[in-house]
């Protein structure tokens, strides 16, 4: 069992996995997090200020829920991220797909580069007849 403090309010509480909040803290955090969602989508082209003001939540969350890609802002509005790989502006998430596409084809190289060889297998059960035991 793994016993944490709330970084909300500072209670003790069972941790699972995520932000280190107690369900009371996230619950109201999803309650924040519902709010400018709708402000957003309400108010097409607002900036991070007037979303953070509007709806009383930190600049810094607002920008997580953008990298974690819960929260996706329109064409034209004033919020905006930068790809952590080429720095071009992104609607959500933390690459671009550019970016997103590069990496992808990298570790797919990978992957075929370290796949285990293996050893043909016989082609007619005749050429080889002896039972096998596995160890």
């Amino acid at each position: 069992m793994d016993i944490r403090n709330c970084r909300g309010c500072g209670r003790i509480f069972n941790y699972v996995a995520g932000a280190l909040l107690c369900q009371s803290c996230r619950d109201k955090m999803e309650v924040k997090f519902q709010e400018v969602k709708e402000y957003i989508r309400a108010n097409p082209g607002v900036s991070m200020t007037e979303v953070s003001e509007a709806c009383d939540v930190e600049p810094t969350q607002i920008q997580q829920w953008l990298r974690e890609e819960r929260l996706e802002v329109t064409e034209a509005s004033a919020i905006y991220l930068s790809c952590e790989g080429c720095g071009a502006n992104i609607r959500s998430g933390r690459y671009c797909d550019k970016c997103k596409a590069t990496m992808t084809n990298g570790f797919r190289n990978v992957m075929r580069q370290s796949a285990p060889v293996q050893a043909p297998t016989p082609k007619n059960e005749k050429e080889n007849p002896r039972m096998r035991f596995l160890q």
